[in-house]
């Protein structure tokens, strides 16, 4: 017998349909883009209209409208806001407070972020809970016994010449410090813990005392967290507008942001002005997140990819 051979069998090509959750993906995306692209522009159109609106003069929003289009353009306001304001004296007021209280607050927060992690002991989720406490109540809660008492806080006089805590830039450090320090030991207990203390125990072996391994070994791998705090504080302090108003009694003594109310007179202000002072006074904020974007953005994502 003679084997006959088979023919091969054709199989047909019907293209596979899509499934119900392959088609959903593209509109979700889609829906997905819309949402974030539609809050971005929520959050750019008072920027935007601050801009429009700081380059155009008085008189032409008042007889056109703010709503109408501009009949000319021009930089005066800004140049008159820098000259009537007294920003640069108020600019250095600004970083004389911002510069000490970022870096008293990463200090003092490391410090109390590293006892914290780093140790054992019976009080340690109480001490933590303390710090980050304080950042529960609002500032208008606090302002009548903080008050009450840098009126009692004497200085010498090297220090400020109102022989006081209050009416002095030393006041306001030292309520930044105090009021931040909760969230940074937080974020740095929190980030402090996923070193593994094997570190520590080798650096202990060798010989290295407690204050060694904090401030050569722990300080350095928490970079990335400082850049990410360093950003955010410093946002917040120089952006602070109710403690130097409450705390500080002379003008001069104040920050960027209360010389824009020196842009405004007891019967007549002008928007205009107002809006070029106030995109002033947001350029040094865009430069620190700017020269601190890359870093910021890894501090924010640190542990995102551990089980």
């Amino acid at each position: 017998m003679t084997a006959t051979a088979t023919p091969p069998v054709r199989r047909s090509r019907t293209p596979l349909m899509p499934t119900a959750g392959a088609r959903r993906g593209p509109r979700r995306q889609t829906g997905r883009h819309i949402m974030l692209g539609s809050i971005a522009l929520l959050w750019l159109v008072p920027l935007l209209w601050a801009v429009y609106t700081s380059l155009r003069s008085y008189s032409d929003t008042t007889k056109h409208g703010y709503l109408s289009w501009p009949h000319s353009i021009s930089l005066q306001n800004f140049s008159d806001a820098w000259s009537q304001s007294g920003m640069p004296h108020f600019f250095w007021n600004s970083v004389l407070i911002t510069v000490p209280a970022v870096l008293g607050t990463l200090l003092f927060s490391a410090a109390v972020a590293f006892f914290v992690s780093r140790f054992d002991f019976r009080w340690n989720i109480v001490l933590l809970m303390l710090f980050t406490a304080g950042n529960l109540l609002p500032a208008q809660v606090l302002i009548t016994p903080l008050y009450k008492l840098y009126l009692l806080i004497p200085l010498p006089y090297w220090m400020t010449d109102s022989l006081l805590l209050y009416n002095s830039i030393w006041g306001i450090i030292f309520i930044h410090i105090a009021y931040q320090c909760g969230f940074c030991t937080f974020v740095l207990s929190n980030y402090m813990k996923t070193i593994p203390k094997e570190i520590s125990e080798a650096a202990l072996v060798d010989g290295a005392p407690i204050w060694r391994q904090f401030f050569q070994i722990i300080l350095p791998l928490c970079r990335p967290a400082f850049a990410a705090l360093a950003t955010l504080e410093s946002i917040w302090i120089y952006n602070d507008f109710f403690w130097p108003l409450a705390l500080i009694e002379t003008g001069d003594k104040r920050p960027v942001t209360s010389a824009l109310a020196n842009l405004q007179g007891a019967y007549f202000t002008n928007p205009n002005l107002i809006a070029a002072g106030a995109l002033m006074t947001a350029i040094p904020t865009l430069l620190v997140y700017f020269a601190l974007q890359r870093q910021f953005i890894s501090g924010l994502t640190i542990g995102s990819g551990k089980g």
